[in-house]
């Protein structure tokens, strides 16, 4: 009879570590996808900053050297993603091209000028700062204009902005979420266990020993119910980057990275808390509390 029992209470144990191990790793994944976008977004938002570009145009008078000297200097600059160099001839073949006839009949001559242009790193790309590098550019004798698009780097940098914040306030909603959820079923299983916590507090255990082997225990589920959300965010990146490719995601490993490690640290972290206060909860009920 007392076999049948502990095979029964057996039983119960492992159903609930079972649906622990669940409720924390449905929760870690979706962390994890949020997480991903996040991360992500960053790497988007900064791949059409630096499709935006700035072009010099040369003065009439600029020696090749004199050109060739200025794009060494512009290398060096700590803004600069990519430089290409545009003739007046090839700028006049792509301005045709667009509009669909040769304009260059009915003018006569060419009035463009050789231009250089630039592509910037992403933090330089924002309103002040493209201000500022336009500034610095004008002094030089060399360039005659600078020229860019300005309200579409106030509407890129306004909308990006504008989406972070949201994605900010969405993750603060979801973290909040989460440490609700897995303290919950961490609490139900805690639960469970109460009158033994109360039994080895009446023979003389301390709290300290008391809550060790429950927060180990709690913290080696937490850790397997973030494995399986890693395999699952492992799924999803494969089969995301197969159908998105341009996104590279199995190519960013700075990013898996900080996936990876985030989704590890936010189990230990939850579980470990969650488990030392509800311990500490029980602990601190009198022995008739413990019934309701």
């Amino acid at each position: 009879m007392a076999s049948s029992f502990d095979s029964y209470q057996k039983r119960r144990l492992q159903s609930s570590y079972i649906s622990v191990v669940i409720s924390i790793a449905l929760v870690l994944f979706m962390l994890g996808i949020l997480g991903l976008v996040l991360l992500k977004s960053t790497k988007v938002a900064n791949h059409f900053k630096e499709k935006v570009a700035m072009t010099l145009f040369l003065k009439d008078g600029v020696t090749k050297e004199q050109t060739e000297n200025l794009r060494a200097s512009l290398l060096k600059e700590p803004f600069i993603k990519n430089i290409y160099y545009i003739t007046k001839e090839e700028a006049a073949k792509a301005y045709s091209k667009d509009i669909g006839e040769d304009f260059l009949k009915f003018l006569g001559k060419n009035p463009l000028k050789n231009g250089i242009d630039l592509y910037l790193n992403a933090d330089f790309v924002t309103p002040e700062k493209m201000l500022e590098i336009e500034t610095e550019f004008k002094k030089n004798n060399l360039i005659s204009e600078v020229s860019y698009d300005k309200p579409l780097i106030q509407l890129l940098t306004k909308n990006i902005q504008r989406i972070s914040f949201w994605l900010l306030v969405l993750s603060g909603f979801f973290g909040l979420v989460a440490i609700i959820l897995i303290n919950s079923s961490i609490r139900l299983s805690i639960y469970s266990k109460r009158f033994n916590i109360k039994t080895m507090q009446m023979v003389g255990a301390t709290k300290r020993f008391i809550r060790k082997p429950f927060i180990w225990q709690s913290i080696k589920l937490g850790v397997l119910a973030s494995v399986i959300a890693l395999l699952g965010l492992a799924a999803v990146i494969y089969y995301v980057d197969k159908f998105i490719p341009a996104l590279e995601l199995t190519k960013d490993y700075v990013s898996l990275g900080y996936l990876v490690g985030g989704v590890l640290l936010t189990a230990f972290i939850i579980t470990w808390i969650s488990t030392f206060f509800a311990t500490q909860r029980f602990l601190n009920l009198q022995t008739d509390e413990l019934y309701y």
